[in-house]
């Protein structure tokens, strides 16, 4: 009654392991320094090492491993659940690897190197964007030719959903009501932020978009801006789309705003020491919280809660208490204002339990 989850980066792998009995995690690890698909495979031997290590009875056998599920960042349009994984299935994953070239590669190559070493064991994938896939038409089609949308797949997709999904289900639970009658707010703050809007379980609305660049500032993405704003600098500063994607994606929000540092905890420390960009800087994430706060409340027509979750979700008082000041004022203590921890990877183990058990049957 073991589940393995494999979370696979550009550089790294993430592992962890459940007892689905309990839902309760085992062991977990990380493995660094991977630059190519033969250190995908080596990595996945060092984890089946570890977990069969006698001296401390992860696993007694590899037997003992029912299924193993995968973190994958992009199922475009086609995957609005959790998948088994079939050649077709890897098929669809790479055509998606143009719409995310940094994440669904390292993910199939943990895919294929798991099938290598773990031979027979049923493989299921995990997508960030299935949680969004009930947004409404008018939510995810842009305002630009419809045939980009048609031809290229151009709509907002949105990312972190496996986040967004654990803390609404956990957020039902500490509010004691089915989340079928809860209108919420998710905010997922790191390094990468994101916010949802939840209306009785289904996603209605997300920051993200097409990539991870759109929506609120983060800690080196812009997050919205005029998109002339990229023509103009092109221009200005005649450089070309590689130059443009990296300015955008690692030079820009917390980071190029406060102009010291990417971290929320390092703004802070700048703010004490009465750092205008600091405090600049601070305030605008604030206020771009706010902002989707008051659009996603309108768009479903009221708000039970706001839950904070991830890094600066989660240990940034601050935010919270900015955020709800401003709240105050509008919803008074209606509104319900919650951080509830994270945790995917113990979601990806119960999605790929709740397969496997049904394929079992």
């Amino acid at each position: 009654m073991k589940i393995l989850v494999i979370n696979c980066g550009s550089s790294s792998l993430k592992y962890e392991l459940f007892d689905m009995r309990t839902n309760k995690s085992i062991t977990k690890g990380k493995i660094e320094r991977i630059a190519k698909y033969a250190d995908y495979i080596k990595s996945v031997q060092i984890v089946k090492t570890r977990l069969l290590d006698p001296a401390f009875k992860y696993l007694s056998s590899v037997n003992e491993l029912i299924g193993i599920g995968h973190r994958v960042v992009h199922g475009g349009e086609e995957f609005k659940e959790a998948t088994l994984i079939t050649p077709s299935v890897i098929k669809s994953i790479e055509k998606y690897i143009e719409l995310a070239p940094l994440h669904n590669p390292p993910s199939l190559a943990g895919i294929k190197a798991c099938m290598q070493t773990f031979a027979g064991i049923p493989q299921v994938a995990v997508f960030d964007t299935s949680f969004h896939a009930t947004m409404p038409d008018y939510a995810y089609v842009y305002g630009i030719p419809y045939d980009f949308y048609k031809t290229y797949g151009v709509r907002r997709y949105g990312f972190h959903g496996t986040s967004h999904r654990f803390v609404s289900n956990k957020a039902a639970e500490i509010l004691k009501k089915p989340l079928k009658r809860l209108k919420l707010v998710t905010a997922h703050l790191g390094n990468g932020c994101s916010m949802a809007a939840v209306k009785n379980g289904k996603v209605i609305d997300t920051t993200m978009g097409f990539t991870p660049l759109e929506g609120l500032l983060m800690g080196t993405r812009s997050g919205d801006i005029d998109p002339a704003i990229i023509i103009y600098i092109m221009e200005k500063m005649r450089i070309n789309t590689k130059k443009m994607n990296d300015i955008l994606n690692k030079q820009s929000g917390l980071l190029g705003v406060s102009g010291s540092s990417n971290d929320m905890r390092d703004i802070l420390i700048e703010m004490r020491k009465n750092s205008e960009r600091a405090k600049l800087a601070f305030n605008i994430f604030v206020y771009k919280i706010l902002k989707y706060i008051g659009s996603y409340a309108a768009a479903m027509g009221g708000l039970d809660a706001i839950i904070f979750t991830a890094g600066i979700g989660e240990k940034t008082p601050l935010v919270r208490k900015e955020i709800a000041k401003a709240l105050n004022g509008v919803f008074g203590k209606k509104v319900k204002l919650l951080v509830v921890p994270t945790n995917e990877e113990l979601l990806i183990a119960m999605d790929t339990f709740k397969l496997v058990a049904n394929k079992q049957k």
